[in-house]
């Protein structure tokens, strides 16, 4: 089949790797010149592993090509998807402007029956609204269909290629029948392709993130009680999560939860829910939980010296930089706030991340007060305490050793609870982490 995508960002690039490797013929769009011509040299601008392997493949196998020509591309497929950005407007919704922009354009240049489909993450109605805007420029026949994306960054490939399920919001069987034909290649294991009414399909996507971030939320504000109590939310959550209904995914405690995704869809789902009269008070909450779980560590940080005057000075090795591992995703990182407050109290931090670390440069911007370190140990030397935000597998059993060499203090502030608090004590370290007692107060 020839498929159209328009935008060459995150979603649209894993789409059409993973679109031509089952055998498709890929247009993909982009109005960025130099992002084009890289990835006709094979540069690919994001760290997603398999990613750039997949795109260089197909690309000299002939099924993958990639233009800013959005009339070429519409007038040679049968499938176009859209899936450019939807950042967050200043009230919290999601802004439709590239959408709709590219909805027009696909209208000046349709040639013949087309099934457009939204794959960026929209509100609820906007499928309606693409519909519109494409009906301005032309009186042909075509459908507009919504398929929303779920894939982990990390793991994005494997979640495209083996989905649990393909959501496809349709209104007539000729759009739904031919999306299950491009989709029938990833799901011969039995998952399921699910067709819904367009409606359903878009708020689907919105209520999934909204629940997989208040369950992140709700474990974080368990693992507070837990630090005021005593008790030990790694042992809560296989207590809570060995219950068949309420199972063992996303419930680990941490520094809270950042990314493209789970803050941008609460709040846009909370504007939905606004602009149609109603109070989404939970959604509302998680969102509040999140942001103040990002302070956690600078809490425990301040509490530990004493004062905020005395963190002034102090210098802080930081371990994980992206908003998860597997990435270099810095798009509302706990890394940053982290960062942020302890430089505005006078430390000064060096900070290492396997792949992370340009990013990370242009998020934090011109900081004095914030170096790059090579390795992660390098980011140890003379520091008085380490700060671990991103699960990195290369964190979790380092040299312990060559730890306490490194460091000018003994002191770890685990903001993922990568280390067990007794052996970290056995050790020598003095060890903070997400809802867990100190070793030496456990009973």
């Amino acid at each position: 089949m020839k498929i159209a995508i328009v935008g060459s960002g995150y979603v649209g690039l894993v789409a059409g790797a993973c679109f031509a490797e089952s055998g498709n013929n890929i247009t993909c769009v982009d109005v960025d010149e130099k992002k084009i011509a890289n990835l006709k040299d094979g540069i690919v601008p994001i760290f997603e592993p398999g990613l750039s392997e997949m795109i260089t493949s197909n690309y000299k196998a002939g099924r993958i090509d990639f233009t800013t020509d959005i009339k070429l591309a519409v007038e040679n497929s049968d499938v176009i998807f859209i899936a450019v950005g939807t950042p967050q407007d200043h009230d919290g919704s999601a802004d439709l402007k590239y959408v709709l922009e590219v909805a027009s354009s696909i209208g000046k240049h349709l040639n013949g029956y087309k099934v457009i489909v939204d794959k960026s993450t929209v509100p609820v109605g906007t499928a309606d609204k693409v519909r519109a805007e494409i009906s301005k420029h032309t009186d042909l026949d075509f459908d507009v269909v919504s398929n929303p994306e779920f894939l982990k960054e990390g793991a994005a490939i494997d979640d495209f290629m083996k989905p649990d399920r393909v959501v496809i919001g349709a209104d007539n069987e000729k759009s739904a029948g031919i999306m299950e034909e491009v989709y029938a290649p990833f799901v011969r294991t039995n998952n399921p392709i699910l067709v819904m009414g367009i409606r359903s399909a878009e708020m689907t996507k919105y209520a999934a993130n909204a629940m997989l971030a208040t369950k992140i939320s709700f474990m974080n504000e368990v693992a507070n009680l837990c630090d005021a109590v005593g008790a030990d939310v790694n042992d809560v959550r296989i207590g809570i999560g060995s219950d068949s209904r309420i199972g063992p995914s996303f419930l680990f405690a941490g520094a809270g939860y950042g990314g493209s995704c789970f803050p941008k869809d609460t709040r846009a789902l909370v504007n939905t829910a606004k602009e149609h009269g109603v109070d989404f008070k939970i959604v509302k909450a998680v969102d509040q939980v999140n942001e103040r779980q990002k302070m956690v560590l600078v809490d425990k940080i301040e509490k530990h010296f004493g004062s905020k005057k005395a963190i002034k000075g102090k210098k802080f090795a930081i371990w994980g930089l992206s908003f998860k591992p597997r990435t270099d995703d810095m798009r509302e990182a706990p890394s940053l706030t982290i960062i942020s407050a302890l430089t505005e109290m006078g430390a000064s931090v060096v900070a290492y991340d396997p792949e992370a670390i340009e990013e990370a440069k242009h998020a934090i911007g011109d900081n004095s007060s914030v170096e790059f370190a090579k390795d992660n140990y390098s980011a140890l030397s003379g520091a008085d305490a380490l700060i671990i935000i991103t699960e990195w597998n290369e964190f979790r059993r380092p040299d312990f050793d060559k730890m306490k060499e490194e460091l000018g203090e003994a002191i770890v502030f685990d903001g993922r609870n990568l280390y067990e608090p007794a052996k970290m004590e056995e050790r020598g370290f003095v060890y903070h982490s997400i809802g867990r007692p100190i070793a030496s107060l456990k009973h």
